[in-house]
């Protein structure tokens, strides 16, 4: 399977001022550390998904920069639950020893009114290791993992969207 390694989050949180949606993964993946940049793996679907949602160019010809400026004009902050933890590989089930990061900054320097989870990690993450200090319910999505084979991009396209408010369809019509 492995070995475990300790893992330092690498790269900033996207936001600013005027983020009203935070969305939170666990931590970066291999790729993504490799990249520099949130959802790196190319068969990972969150860029895919939001492309979609915000009528967007498609994300393969996205720079870091075009992904930030997309997620800055729209309102949506991203940032992971965790700042530093042993893992083997990218296998979420493995974190062991987590650090969380300190996303009271960015609550207390954005108009945040809502927080999702991209996957139950996330979600558990958050839980057990930010809430007690934010007091903010966070809202589960389905991950855009590609580990998630239950959820076809078109799914996920339209529950993410329902969710986020940015939902052209609802989930019945599809």
């Amino acid at each position: 399977m492995g070995e475990y390694k300790r893992i330092m989050h690498t790269f900033e949180p996207v936001y600013d001022e005027h983020s009203k949606i935070l969305i939170l993964g666990s931590l970066p993946s291999v790729r993504s550390r490799e990249e520099g940049f949130y959802y790196g793996h190319p068969q990972n679907r969150f860029w895919r998904v939001l492309s979609s949602l915000l009528d967007r160019a498609e994300p393969e010809n996205m720079t870091i920069e075009d992904k930030k400026k997309m997620l800055l004009e729209n309102g949506i902050a991203i940032w992971d639950v965790i700042a530093s933890c042993d893992i083997i590989g990218s296998s979420d089930s493995t974190i062991r020893n987590a650090q969380p990061a300190p996303v009271g900054k960015i609550l207390s320097d954005s108009n945040i009114n809502q927080i999702f989870a991209n996957g139950r990690t996330a979600q558990r993450l958050y839980e057990k290791y930010i809430y007690p200090d934010t007091e903010r319910e966070i809202i589960p999505l389905p991950s855009t993992s590609p580990a998630n084979a239950a959820w076809s991009l078109e799914r996920l396209t339209a529950y993410w969207g329902e969710k986020l408010g940015l939902a052209s369809q609802s989930l019945s019509e599809i």
